[in-house]
């Protein structure tokens, strides 16, 4: 009898350790051999902890299950996978599960993430094998041809960031991956490094194969420690089995990996504050030029890309680059794990192909708001993204679709609000958030933003509201365009955004009246 409990953080947030033991003390109690084995999440987050049970070769799944339903289940037979009332069938025929098209997240949730072994058996290190019988040249080249963008935000193509490390000239050159996912309502990263540690690993091994770099760096957010037990143990065992190493799989050529916690600063998401930290000096945006492609970790040529990016990398390489080129829509190829957060009644993972509509996500996957109330704006791409009323809910998940609307897709975090919401103190809070992370070196964000805050409160008193949302626009472009780097140019779209499509949040009832009468 195998018997599966997440050791994701969001499950164990929510009683999964108490759960695991539960059922291994109900197991021995009633004399059944039982083999527990602690997964990743399989993303449907309403339902951890999630208990699975193999059943003749078929996972069913049971949740959420507390301490005191064990002993129930037990009763109920849910080891033969018989009914009850947690019981949700077989897992992968959830509708939630079954109509996601898992690429990047193919693994998580099915197999073991300390096991090396359970990698190998679901396909895992088939795309470093292949890269290692390729030429520098031509691992670039397929990346390219996948269509592969940056799914840390900005988008950009890996493949020619990858190709000018590849023609820089250096005697060193580093791998480096960003981590540090600090945007609100986006845990992606956290659940591919808790559930899949392996499959970054070979991305960024490929990666270092493919740009002649000998030296990977993981800058980890320091408030995932499961994440970082989960990369040291799946490291230790990658390098013991020569998958990493100064020889790799006998092919002579070498990658080494290591994990290095930040220290909570949001501006160390922007890639040249991280390297800045990285070296041991305080987290601040570096001018460009050079770009870190050719002066980045300690003045060599850098491949920075997050987590995402390089573990899409490996099904490249083992699939090919037209297999994944034909998941998505335009210029947006692939597969991007959206989150779903905030109200909403099913949030979680949703791991799908671009070019579904935002309603789509909502409603059909997100099941609406959890207050069962209409669902009024969402705040898609993190803290800096724009907040997009009902109207543009038709929008596909596209990058080039919402740029056109002034918003982005960013690492694919979605946070829900329904109708309850005050747009006015959501836009307050994205330009006191600027303020608060900004790092203070350029004087529109580091200034820019706390003047923002103070705009913003005499236009919601009604201290001459005109001028006020005058000078907050000008404000903002100022922002826009005099920021050194996306915290201070990015502020204004949530800020903007409500201005647009929420004005009379900005005017409250009292003023309204008294103005009318």
């Amino acid at each position: 009898m195998r018997v599966f409990v997440p050791l994701d953080a969001a499950a164990l947030s929510v009683g999964a350790e108490t759960t695991a033991r539960a059922i291994v003390e109900e197991a021995a109690r009633r004399g059944i051999a039982i083999e527990l084995i602690r997964n990743g999440s399989r993303g449907l987050l309403w339902l951890e902890p999630l208990v699975e049970v193999e059943v003749a070769g078929t996972r069913m799944a049971y949740g959420p299950v507390q301490v005191g339903d064990v002993a129930g289940l037990f009763d109920a037979g849910f080891f033969a996978g018989k009914a009850h009332v947690l019981g949700h069938g077989a897992t992968e025929e959830i509708p939630y599960f079954k109509n996601q098209n898992r690429l990047t997240f193919a693994r998580v949730g099915r197999t073991d993430p300390r096991s090396l072994e359970d990698y190998l058996r679901h396909g895992g290190y088939r795309g470093l094998n292949a890269a290692l019988s390729m030429k520098p040249a031509d691992i670039v080249a397929s990346v390219t041809a996948s269509g592969l963008r940056g799914r840390g935000g900005a988008a950009f193509p890996a493949g020619i960031k990858w190709k000018t490390v590849l023609g820089a000239q250096s005697a060193q050159k580093y791998i480096v991956c960003n981590a540090d996912e600090g945007d609100s309502g986006t845990f992606s990263d956290r659940m591919l490094m808790e559930g899949d540690p392996f499959v970054l690993i070979e991305g960024m091994t490929i990666a270092g194969l493919a740009a002649g770099a000998t030296q990977g760096y993981i800058y980890l957010r320091w408030e995932y420690p499961q994440a970082q037990r989960a990369l040291e143990a799946a490291i230790a065992a990658a390098a013991a089995a020569g998958y990493l190493g100064k020889n790799l799989q006998g092919s002579g050529k070498a990658f080494e990996l290591q994990v290095r916690m930040g220290a909570g600063a949001y501006i160390c998401g922007e890639e040249t504050s991280l390297l800045e930290s990285l070296e041991g000096k305080r987290g601040q945006v570096r001018f460009k030029p050079p770009l870190p492609a050719l002066q980045g970790l300690f003045g060599q040529p850098t491949v920075i890309n997050n987590v995402i990016t390089f573990a899409s990398v490996p099904i490249i390489l083992d699939r090919g680059a037209e297999f994944y080129q034909h998941f998505g829509m335009g210029r947006s190829r692939g597969t991007l794990p959206m989150q779903l957060a905030g109200n909403i009644k099913y949030g979680g993972l949703v791991e799908i192909a671009f070019g579904m509509t935002l309603r789509e996500l909502l409603y059909d996957y997100g099941g609406g708001s959890l207050s069962g109330r209409p669902i009024r704006a969402v705040q898609v791409g993190g803290p800096l993204g724009a907040y997009l009323p009902e109207s543009q809910f038709d929008t596909p998940l596209d990058y080039e679709a919402f740029a056109a609307i002034k918003g982005m897709l960013g690492h694919g975090g979605i946070v829900v609000f329904d109708d309850s919401v005050d747009m006015a103190a959501q836009a307050r809070y994205a330009m006191e958030f600027c303020a608060i992370e900004s790092c203070g070196k350029c004087t529109p964000c580091r200034i820019g933003s706390t003047r923002g805050v103070e705009v913003i409160d005499r236009l919601i008193a009604g201290d001459n509201p005109r001028m006020q949302e005058t000078l907050l626009r000008d404000l903002c472009e100022t922002l826009t365009y005099g920021s050194l780097c996306a915290l201070g140019g990015l502020t204004p779209y949530p800020v903007i955004s409500a201005l647009n499509h929420f004005p009379q949040d900005f005017v409250k009832p009292v003023r309204a009246a008294s103005a009318s009468g």
